[in-house]
């Protein structure tokens, strides 16, 4: 995906509100869609140039439903809605949709963590400690790091091999 200046999107808007083309010459005359193009002049229009700009925000489960009463209650799109809201990710409106859906508003906040749920960390056999005086509990777990460790070089060798196989067929 190509990321354009907060310029450069400021001059396509501009270049659009000037009312000499429509949406789809503007947007050539920019190398960008016209859904892009026509994203970009909404959130201008609603938000001026804080519509333009890049941003990265973590959303309250409180603003993420009012969000969605506001898109239910007025029957608008994901796109319309997220630029009333100024929303960046379009997806995401939909993400939240169906977390809510799915479980309530307990699904829009940020997941849950529990310590049944994190598993323990698996650690590096120490070779340093024979395995006479290792524990029982001590000598599964090498084990099973040592299976674990077997399996993902088996998978590499296999990727390894898969990429080779595909180069030869390209050169034929």
């Amino acid at each position: 995906m190509k990321k354009h200046t907060d310029q450069f999107k400021l001059d396509a808007v501009k270049d659009y509100l000037d009312g000499i083309d429509g949406f789809k010459r503007v947007a050539q005359r920019n190398g960008v869609a016209a859904p892009v193009l026509r994203r970009w002049v909404e959130w201008y229009r609603l938000h001026k140039m804080d519509g333009l700009t890049r941003k990265r925000s973590r959303y309250s489960a409180q603003f993420k439903l009012s969000v969605l009463e506001h898109m239910w209650e007025n029957s608008l799109s994901y796109t319309k809605v997220a630029a009333i809201f100024n929303v960046r990710n379009l997806t995401s409106i939909g993400i939240w949709e169906r977390r809510f859906q799915s479980g309530g508003i307990e699904a829009l906040g940020p997941p849950q963590r529990s310590q049944e749920n994190m598993k323990k960390a698996i650690r590096k056999p120490n070779p340093l400690i024979p395995d006479e005086e290792k524990t029982r509990e001590e000598l599964l777990a090498d084990l099973e790091y040592l299976r674990m460790e077997n399996v993902v070089l088996k998978k590499l060798e296999a990727l390894a091999q898969a990429q080779k196989a595909g180069a030869t067929k390209k050169r034929k």
